[in-house]
């Protein structure tokens, strides 16, 4: 009776012993979750695939010119103008967009891109001639303080030109198709309807911003919309 016993109990512990076991097993082979590494590039060197650049955070130097500025292989609203130039990080994914966007029977063209610090003058001076210094700040950047100048932001539009540099083209199929498409391609929608306390400017759904597919598509995972908020770093109103 006392070895039956034993046996009894010597089996237990053995099934108990191969239980634990599987679960330890477990344990250490459950895949890690690596944390984004936000400090990959920085987000102050003008020729960093994350430089963020707003209001708060003018170019440094001011009168930075990207190295390798080219014409993309894409429709030219303006062929010829030095805005319908990027920077070469930009040229590829940039053509991929617009040919998926074709694809999908859209037609874009390429409104403005680079923008040097002589050439955002004298937009910025233009748009103070019309609307006053205080709307024109709402919706163009000062020089040395817009993305276009490092060469990895565009403002696109439709070819039909409906609601061209307009809130209304978010709502164009082009628009739509964009703002739900091109993370895909390392663009984000810079300037969205939601957030002007953080990004300083009005909605934009025309103007998008190259920062890689790593970083868009983990900003589209995380749903977070704003570079000011994914990386912490201030950004507003305010002209610093």
């Amino acid at each position: 009776m006392f070895k039956k016993r034993y046996l009894g109990l010597s089996l237990v512990v053995v099934i108990l012993f191969m239980v634990g076991k599987v679960a330890t097993n477990e344990t250490t082979t459950k895949p890690l979750v690596v944390a984004f590494n936000k400090s990959l590039y920085s987000v102050s060197d003008p020729n960093s695939l994350w430089v963020i650049v707003n209001k708060a955070r003018p170019i440094s130097p001011i009168t930075f010119i990207p190295n390798n500025l080219v014409t993309p292989k894409v429709l030219l609203r303006y062929p010829g103008n030095e805005d319908s130039e990027v920077s070469t990080l930009i040229k590829s994914p940039l053509e991929n967009l617009f040919s998926a966007a074709k694809t999908a029977k859209l037609d874009l063209a390429l409104t403005s891109a680079y923008r040097s610090y002589d050439y955002q003058t004298s937009v910025y001076n233009g748009f103070i001639s019309t609307l006053g210094k205080t709307e024109t700040d709402k919706v163009s950047a000062r020089p040395g303080y817009s993305e276009h100048q490092t060469g990895l932001a565009v403002d696109v539009e439709p070819v039909s030109h409906k609601c061209e540099l307009d809130a209304c083209f978010g709502t164009t199929p082009e628009g739509v198709w964009l703002a739900a498409n091109v993370y895909k391609y390392g663009f984000i929608i810079r300037y969205t309807s939601n957030k002007t306390a953080v990004t300083g400017y009005s909605y934009e759904p025309w103007h998008i911003r190259y920062v890689g597919v790593l970083l868009s598509n983990e900003m589209h995972k995380e749903g977070v919309q704003t570079l000011e908020e994914f990386f912490n770093v201030p950004g507003g109103s305010n002209y610093n």
